[in-house]
C-alpha cells in the first residue's frame, strides 16, 4: 500500500520534458551542451550503498544493513518536516509495459530544484495512463537537500517494503531515483515466482530464429555495451533489469536507458552515442567545457559520468514482443585467466558461476569498489533478501524451461595479467561481438577444460586469436605454465571457500564448482 503524499508548499505533477528542461536551466550546477542538451554536475558521483538501509525489525530476513521502524519513525518525520516548505515536482508512471504481467505502478517526489533528476526517470518509465492508481505505486520520495547527520557521509537511503516507499536523503545523483523504485519492483517480482536480474536484454536476427539474449553483470562492466552492440542488425531490449519467469519468458521494466558515458565511442557504441548527443539526452557527470563542447574520455570529476534517453530515440526491438529467452550471458572482468566465453556444462554450473559473480568493482560502485575484485552474487548488489534465494530460484527457472537455454561465462577483461602488464590482452568490444554473434548462431566449437569442467572454445568465427579462448595457451606461450596452475589451484580453493559462505544454496550447485 503506498503511503498519502504529505504538505508541501508547491506541487506539481507530470510535467514536460520542456518544462522540466527550462527548471534544469535555471540549476547552477546545470550546463547546456553543443548538442543542445544539459549535464548536471552532481556532488554525489555514485550509488551510496553504504548509506542504504531496509527497514525491519527482523534482520534475519535480510542479508543488507538494516533500520528498526522506530528509527525509520523519525527519519520519516525529518524528511516530512523538511518536505513542507519545498516545492515539489512528482513524476508517475510504470515500471514495465503494458502487457507485462509485472507492471506495477511508480512514482517520484523530487523537490523543483533537483529537475533533472525527474527528467531523466520521467524518460524510464513506461506512460502514466488512466488506470494509473496512486494507491498501488511503488514510491520514491527524494530529498536532495535534505540533511541525514550521523548516518555514512551524511546521506542516506531507506527502504520500506511495507509501504513500498523508499526515502533519499542528501543526495543528488540521478542513480537512486532509478534504482529507487526498481529495488522495490525486484522484491515484489521474487514474491511473484519470477527472478529479477540486473540484466540487459537484445533479439540478435539468425538464419534459424531470433535470439533472445540476456546479459547480466555489475554496473559498467560492459552490460550495457554489450546489450546495444549490433549483430546481424540485432536490437536492443532493455538495458539494466529484466524478469526471468517459469518456462523462460522474459519481461523488460524501463522505457529508456541509463548509460554510462566514460569512454564512450561513436565507432564502437553509435546507438547510444547518438541518442546521448541529440537535445533530448541527459548527462550527468559528463566532463563539459566553458563552451559546452563534451568529452567522454575525461574523467577528472568522475569515470562515472552517465546519460538517460527514451527508447523511442533509437530502433530497439518492441519488449510486447519479447517472448523466451535463448541463452544468458554472465560478465566476468577477470584479469588472469578465466577465458573470453566459457560455456557452462550443466544448470547447476551455470548457477554457480551466476552466485559467484565474479568481477572488478568500478566507479559505479563508487569509489570504495572501483578496481577491486568483487564477487556479487547474481552480480545483482539489489536483491533485499538472502543471496542463496537467487541461486535456488534461478535453479528452479532453468528447470523449468523446456526449450535449448545455454549460460554462459563472458569476459569483458583481460587474460595474462592487468592493464600495464605488457604480455597481457585485452578482450576488446569486437571479440566480444563475434562471440556473441557466434552464440546466437550456434557456430562455436568446443571443448571441456580439463580444470574447470566448463567448456572453452576451440574456434569461434571472426576472432583469430586462441589464447584469449584458452589462456592456458598464453602462459605457456610466456613459459608461465606454473603460474597458470598456480592461479588455477587458488582460484578453484577461493571459490569453494565463497560459496561453503552461502548457507541454504543448493548443494548440487557448490558441488558443481568442482
Amino acid at each position: 500500500m503506498a503511503i498519502t503524499l504529505p504538505p508541501s508548499r508547491s506541487l506539481v505533477a507530470n510535467p514536460t520534458q520542456d518544462q522540466l528542461k527550462q527548471w534544469v536551466a535555471e540549476m547552477p550546477n546545470a550546463q547546456k551542451t553543443v548538442f543542445g542538451n544539459y549535464n548536471v554536475k552532481a556532488r554525489v558521483v555514485a550509488r551510496s550503498a553504504g548509506s542504504t538501509f531496509l527497514v525491519t525489525d527482523d534482520p534475519s530476513r535480510t542479508s543488507k544493513q538494516v533500520m528498526s521502524r522506530a528509527e525509520y519513525a523519525e527519519v520519516v518525520r525529518r524528511q516530512e518536516a523538511y518536505l513542507a516548505d519545498a516545492d515539489l515536482v512528482v513524476v508517475e508512471g510504470y515500471i514495465g509495459p503494458e502487457n507485462s504481467p509485472l507492471r506495477r505502478a511508480a512514482r517520484l517526489v523530487i523537490e523543483r530544484a533537483n529537475a533533472n533528476v525527474p527528467a531523466m526517470q520521467q524518460q524510464l518509465y513506461y506512460p502514466r495512463d488512466a488506470d494509473w492508481r496512486e494507491e498501488d505505486a511503488l514510491t520514491v520520495v527524494y530529498t536532495a537537500g535534505c540533511p541525514a547527520p550521523g548516518y555514512p557521509d551524511d546521506r542516506l537511503v531507506t527502504i520500506d517494503l511495507e509501504t513500498e516507499t523508499t526515502r533519499v536523503f542528501n543526495i543528488d545523483y540521478f542513480g537512486e531515483s532509478k534504482m529507487g523504485g526498481l529495488r522495490m519492483w525486484m522484491d515484489w517480482a521474487y514474491g511473484q515466482g519470477a527472478l529479477a536480474m540486473h540484466a540487459g536484454a537484445k533479439v540478435i536476427p539468425t538464419a534459424g530464429a531470433d535470439k533472445v539474449g540476456l546479459i547480466v553483470g555489475l554496473s559498467g562492466t560492459g552490460k550495457t555495451t554489450t546489450t546495444f552492440t549490433r549483430q546481424n542488425n540485432s536490437l536492443p531490449v532493455q538495458d539494466d533489469i529484466v524478469a526471468l519467469v517459469p518456462g523462460g519468458d522474459v519481461y523488460s521494466t524501463e522505457n529508456g536507458c541509463f548509460a554510462k558515458t566514460y569512454g564512450l565511442d561513436p565507432r564502437y557504441e553509435p546507438t547510444i552515442h547518438g541518442a546521448l548527443t541529440k537535445p533530448s539526452g541527459w548527462l550527468e557527470n559528463v566532463a563539459v567545457d566553458a563552451e559546452g563542447r563534451v568529452d567522454f574520455f575525461d574523467d577528472s570529476y568522475t569515470a562515472n559520468g552517465r546519460g538517460t534517453f527514451a527508447l523511442a530515440e533509437i530502433e530497439h526491438f518492441d519488449p510486447r514482443k519479447l517472448g523466451k529467452a535463448d541463452f544468458l550471458l554472465i560478465l566476468n572482468r577477470n584479469e588472469t585467466i578465466v577465458p573470453a566465453v566459457a560455456k557452462m556444462a550443466s544448470k547447476e554450473q551455470a548457477v554457480a558461476y551466476f552466485m559467484l559473480g565474479e568481477t572488478k568493482g568500478t566507479s559505479a560502485g563508487g569509489a570504495a569498489e572501483a578496481g577491486r575484485s568483487l564477487r556479487v552474487p547474481g552480480t545483482n548488489p539489489f536483491f533485499l533478501q538472502h543471496d542463496h534465494q537467487q541461486g535456488n530460484r534461478l535453479l528452479e527457472l532453468l528447470a523449468s524451461m523446456d526449450h535449448d537455454f545455454g549460460v554462459y561465462v563472458l569476459s569483458t577483461g583481460r587474460v595474462g595479467g592487468p592493464e600495464g602488464d605488457e604480455g597481457s590482452k585485452k578482450v576488446q568490444i569486437p571479440h566480444s561481438s563475434a562471440i556473441v554473434k557466434a552464440i546466437a548462431e550456434g557456430t562455436i566449437t568446443w571443448e571441456r577444460d580439463p580444470d574447470f569442467g566448463y567448456l572453452v572454445a576451440t574456434a569461434v568465427p571472426g576472432l583469430d586469436d586462441p589464447e584469449l579462448l584458452r589462456p592456458r595457451e598464453h602462459y605457456a606461450r610466456r613459459g608461465l605454465s606454473g603460474d597458470y596452475d598456480r592461479l588455477v589451484a587458488d582460484l578453484k580453493e577461493d571459490r569453494r571457500r565463497y560459496m561453503a559462505q552461502h548457507e541454504g544454496l543448493d548443494p548440487a550447485v557448490v558441488e558443481a564448482l568442482g
